[in-house]
């Protein structure tokens, strides 16, 4: 670089340099910069937050679409790839329609219960799903005396599921209500709000006693939001796990299904044994989930448009079965203008009197009838249970008495009125055991199976002119027989004698067992069971004895060695049969039993044989007039008598 180079930046550095310095602002100037500077950073400021809330508040608009956007599993109609800034825009839309699907409550808020009750009976509400999270009966105990809940906890689910116009989906389940609770605790409502006049109730009433409660599903400022499906029907999904209730497990699942009546029908039940699914598409008054002795039964207002009902068994300890429902429940518009569906519970014991009595006073095509779920036997058998023996058992029950002496005074009057018939029977029998000498000299006369026309026909005639006849025995025993098993459908169903005690044993409704053991004993495991009811034991030592007791008794004629001990076989099956059944129902057959022994005691000595021979004797000397029947089966016989004579013709031609 030469010498004027130099010279040059220097004197163009000194110019710069004066330059800077003649331009510095004075302090006004620079005061008055700073303030400047500060605005427009305050503005800059402004406009970031102000951008930051917008993408904020999309963000949060879309994490609640997709909070709604599923149910269990199962993906709604809204995209996923909405991007926030479009969900921004629809922010400031006037109410958008799944801004009425956003709930204000916190689905994290902790669970709370509410408990509501009566007389009768104990229910704890969750916060967490609006639910009855536990339904306790206050009168009634376990089999093992602890406290007796139709559910608990996770036993039972409820879920509504709702759709907006988008066909967003919202399962109630999965939601926090807020408990608003009336002033006299029988009326609680569980609120699942959205905004201050958008809100879904689950309203729950109970009344001073008993176990019909009023559930109410209420749905204010909804409707334009909702889509028709869910202005049509609201459907509903309730599962539940049947808990063991009594001590004989497998007994009790005998009992255990699901019941339901169509409007204005009569009450069916589904299969007891069986695994099943099952949907109908007619009107469904009201369906029940049941054991033996307890129900929880959902009741519609309107009956369900549609209903889906599901059994399944459950090998878990102390369960019986999973039951399942989804239902569609029309929807009315009150007058407040909410969108509304009423219902019903019953969540008590299957009682036959008191259910009954829910049908006072109803319109008769409104009546419930879920007395129809007491197990009463065959509709021709159980009109006696209804007309005679219920109310015989509850007049006793009236006067205060012990259990086992009520079954005793049933058992006694039950004998005496079907005593008539009894004696009839055995006087029939008697006949025949007099006249059984004359009948082994016919059959003497006319050995051989060639000759059996003859032989029966000859003591048919006996017994005609004597005036016996070998059906009249049994036709009194068919005409008590109803009554007797009538009573064998009565005392497994009967409520009232549960964890009664009599003797040694401490619950007539269930097995009372005296020798029980643990493993499996093949066969006798299998058919009796791990233990030997006391009751059970004595009822079959009984039906032998008087087994043996009838066979000194029987009609006359030639018997079969096999059918000789058939009587005895019969007593001793008894026992596996009847192991597992109620203490009460092999008390009743007991005492039964040792009044028809007793009975034929009194009938011996009231019946002279000797005398009644003498009258048989006298009967052969009257005319007789054939009865049609006699004059058939004389009819039928000579029939057979020509068709003899004829193969016997027929054969002796063959041999020539």
């Amino acid at each position: 670089m030469d010498k004027n180079t130099i010279i040059g930046f220097l004197l163009i550095a000194a110019i710069m340099i004066v330059f800077m310095i003649s331009q510095r602002p004075d302090a006004e100037q620079i005061a008055q910069r700073r303030i400047q500077d500060s605005i427009q950073q305050l503005e800059s400021e402004r406009a970031k937050l102000q951008a930051e809330e917008t993408v904020s508040t999309a963000v949060l608009k879309e994490d609640t679409l997709k909070s709604l956007d599923s149910f269990f599993g199962e993906q709604s109609s809204i995209t996923q790839d909405t991007t926030k800034t479009e969900v921004a825009e629809q922010s400031t839309q006037d109410s958008d329609t799944t801004t009425a699907l956003v709930p204000t409550t916190s689905s994290r808020a902790p669970e709370e219960f509410v408990t509501i009750e009566n007389d009768d009976i104990r229910l704890k509400v969750s916060t967490q799903g609006g639910w009855i999270y536990s339904a306790e009966l206050k009168d009634f105990k376990r089999y093992d005396k602890d406290t007796l809940f139709l559910f608990k906890a996770d036993e039972a689910r409820f879920n509504l599921e709702l759709f907006n116009k988008r066909s967003v989906r919202l399962n109630t389940e999965s939601e926090t209500f807020k408990p608003i609770l009336s002033d006299n605790g029988k009326k609680l409502t569980m609120r699942l709000g959205y905004t201050d006049y958008q809100y879904i109730d689950f309203v729950y009433t109970l009344p001073q006693s008993g176990y019909l409660i009023n559930f109410d599903i209420r749905v204010n400022g909804m409707a334009n939001d909702l889509h028709a499906e869910s202005l049509q029907n609201f459907r509903i999904r309730w599962d539940q796990k049947l808990r063991q209730q009594e001590k004989g497990k497998n007994f009790e699942n005998r009992y255990a299904t699901i019941y339901y009546k169509y409007a204005g029908m009569d009450v069916k039940k589904m299969s007891v044994t069986k695994d099943k699914t099952e949907e109908y598409s007619e009107p469904v008054h009201w369906f029940a989930y049941k054991d033996q002795f307890f129900t929880t039964t959902f009741i519609a207002d309107k009956p369900f448009s549609n209903t889906i009902l599901s059994i399944k068994s459950t090998n878990e300890d102390n369960y019986l079965k999973n039951y399942g429902a989804e239902i569609w429940a029309p929807v009315s518009t009150n007058e407040a203008g909410q969108l509304f569906a009423g219902f019903r519970y019953y969540l008590g014991p299957v009682h036959y009197t008191s259910m009954k009595k829910l049908n006072e006073n109803v319109e008769k095509s409104q009546q419930l009838h879920l007395e129809q779920m007491v197990n009463l036997g065959w509709n021709w058998l159980s009109w006696i249970n209804k007309f005679f023996v219920i109310p015989i058992f509850n007049f006793f029950l009236s006067m205060g008495w012990g259990m086992g002496l009520i079954i005793f005074l049933l058992t006694l009057l039950v004998k005496l009125i079907i005593s008539p018939l009894t004696f009839k029977s055995y006087k029939s029998s008697a006949k025949m055991r007099v006249l059984k000498p004359q009948v082994q000299e016919i059959e003497k006369k006319y050995p051989g199976q060639d000759k059996a026309v003859e032989r029966q026909k000859a003591t048919m005639e006996l017994y005609n002119k004597a005036g016996a006849s070998p059906m009249s025995g049994c036709l009194p025993m068919l005409l008590q027989s109803p009554i007797l098993i009538a009573l064998f459908w009565f005392f497994p169903s009967a409520i009232e004698l549960r964890q009664q005690s009599f003797l040694w044993a401490d619950d007539l409704s269930t097995y009372d067992a005296i020798i029980t053991w643990s493993g499996n004993i093949p066969l006798i495991s299998k058919y009796l069971g791990n233990h030997l009811s006391l009751f059970c034991l004595l009822m079959t030592v009984t039906n032998i004895i008087y087994a043996k007791f009838n066979m000194d008794a029987t009609s006359g004629g030639s018997q079969m060695a096999g059918m000789k001990y058939m009587p005895y076989m019969m007593s001793f099956m008894m026992l596996f049969f009847f192991n597992s059944y109620p203490s009460g129902l092999s008390y009743y057959y007991f005492v039964s039993t040792l009044i028809t022994i007793l009975l034929t005691i009194s009938f011996r000595k009231v019946v002279n044989e000797e005398k009644l021979l003498v009258q048989l004797e006298a009967n052969k000397r009257k005319p007789k007039k054939k009865s049609g029947f006699m004059a058939r089966l004389e009819q039928a016989q000579k029939m057979q008598e020509q068709q003899a004579r004829q193969r016997a013709k027929e054969n002796a031609k063959r041999r020539r």
